[in-house]
C-alpha cells in the first residue's frame, strides 16, 4: 500500500515518542519498584507501540529502532517522576495535534487519535493524581 512521506514521518515520530515514554516509565519502575501509575502505563505504551508497528507493517515501511531502551535515567524522586509524567503527556498531546494536521490517511489518523485520547483521558489524569499525592497539592 502507498502512503506519503509526511505520514511515514508522523508514524516514525509517534513511535519514537512511545518508545521514549516506555523507557522513561521503565526507568522509574527499575529505580522505585512497581509503583503506580507507572506499571500500568508501561503496559499501555507497549500497546501503543504495537498499534503503530502494525501500521508500519501494513504499509511495508521499516519502523525506527528503539533508541531509548535503557538510556533514560529515572528522576530523583517519585514526586519528580510524577511531575515529569504530567509534562510528558502534555507534550504528547501537542505532538499528536501537530502530527494529525499533516496526516490524511484515515487509518493512521484513527490510530493517532486513539493514542492521543489515551494519553489525555487516562495517562495525564493518572500522573496528575500521582503528582498531587506526592506533593500534597494540585499539579
Amino acid at each position: 500500500m502507498d502512503v506519503d512521506d509526511k505520514t511515514i514521518e508522523a508514524l516514525r515520530e509517534a513511535l519514537d515518542d512511545e518508545y521514549k515514554a516506555r523507557a522513561t516509565y521503565r526507568s522509574v519502575v527499575e529505580r522505585f519498584g512497581p509503583v503506580g501509575p507507572f506499571v500500568n502505563i508501561i503496559e499501555a505504551e507497549e500497546r501503543h507501540a504495537s498499534a503503530l508497528l502494525r501500521l508500519f507493517e501494513r504499509y511495508g515501511v521499516e519502523p525506527p529502532k528503539d533508541r531509548w531502551a535503557g538510556r533514560v535515567p529515572a528522576p530523583p524522586s517519585l514526586s519528580a517522576a510524577c511531575k515529569a509524567g504530567v509534562e510528558a503527556e502534555i507534550e504528547n498531546a501537542a505532538m499528536y495535534e501537530r502530527l494529525l494536521a499533516q496526516v490524511s490517511d484515515a487509518r493512521v489518523r484513527g490510530v493517532l487519535m486513539s493514542l492521543q485520547e489515551a494519553s489525555q483521558q487516562r495517562h495525564l489524569p493518572a500522573f496528575r493524581r500521582c503528582a498531587e499525592r506526592r506533593s500534597g497539592g494540585p499539579c
